[in-house]
């Protein structure tokens, strides 16, 4: 539970980071390409530091995903890191560009409700993939964490009624992107996470650097630091989250993991800005606070 704290910790500073920017004419690409420059550095140095073993042993490919013997050997854990990262970093770029074209498609409170019930997503295929059922009351605490994340977005009360394209595409390529975590969590080793970050951040790297230089457009000093600033919740969040997967059921974690980062960001807009929370908000909190413990009893 203490590693998916973290998680929660580290995802929800990402955003009151870019409260911080709000308001201010920044090229938000530029922001993107240094997040992940920044990330991928820091994860290439935890890589070099913990130097993965290579050698013998464990399953084929078929062995190890098809039919579930084993785990990956400590060298197929390592390619299985590195090839599943890249794949990974495509989803993070994606579901950041479809986060911008639906906010300003859908607006930002319907963009937020579909980002965080992307999470739906893994946890429905933990649940078939592994077969990773919780416990009868484990139930009730996951009902309450996803029925949190709706009620304090109210997306309902948006007053849109047409769904666009990027909205769905938002909850795809969010879902997908946490999958990836659990995906490589289940086959590999312990000890490997780092090899699979590293991977992950630099395909995102290469992905958004290439589109920041096609843009054309310039950017700024400050653009760069706050970029390099946020890689660092944005990577542990990842680091965390996996971490968490390794202790606990991802039916479990993905619905925890996302109803306690909205309810985060809405706790720190309350202390560092000023921001007062909405009835609903304390509702959900309140909500989040029940799941929590009901999943740990």
């Amino acid at each position: 539970m203490f590693y998916l704290l973290l998680a929660i910790l580290s995802s929800s500073s990402i955003a009151m980071i870019f409260k911080v920017t709000e308001g201010r004419s920044y090229n938000r690409l530029a922001v993107t390409t240094f997040n992940y420059l920044s990330a991928f550095l820091v994860a290439l140095v935890m890589m070099a530091v913990e130097r993965p073993a290579i050698g013998p042993g464990g399953g084929s490919p078929a062995e190890v995903i098809v039919k579930g013997e084993r785990l990956f050997s400590l060298t197929s854990s390592v390619v299985w890191g590195l090839s599943l990262g890249l794949v990974s970093g495509l989803f993070f770029f994606l579901s950041f560009i479809f986060y911008q074209k639906s906010v300003r498609e859908s607006g930002a409170s319907l963009s937020g409700a579909f980002g965080k019930l992307g999470i739906l997503i893994p946890m429905i295929l933990s649940l078939l993939v592994w077969k990773e059922y919780p416990e009868a009351l484990q139930w009730v605490g996951i009902f309450l964490a996803i029925f949190s994340i709706v009620l304090v977005n109210n997306p309902f009360g948006s007053g849109r009624q047409n769904f666009r394209a990027a909205l769905v595409m938002l909850f795809i390529t969010g879902g997908l992107a946490e999958f990836m975590n659990k995906l490589f969590q289940n086959y590999t080793v312990s000890g490997y996470k780092n090899v699979f970050l590293f991977s992950v951040f630099a395909s995102a790297f290469a992905i958004s650097a290439f589109f920041l230089k096609r843009s054309g457009k310039s950017f700024r000093k400050r653009e760069a630091i706050i970029g390099l600033i946020v890689g660092l919740p944005n990577l542990f969040s990842s680091f965390f989250l996996i971490m968490a997967l390794e202790e606990m059921k991802g039916s479990v974690v993905f619905p925890v993991y996302s109803a306690g980062s909205v309810v985060m960001i809405s706790l720190g807009s309350l202390m560092f800005f000023g921001e007062k929370l909405k009835k609903l908000e304390m509702i959900s909190l309140g909500m989040v606070l029940i799941s929590l413990i009901i999943i740990n009893i």
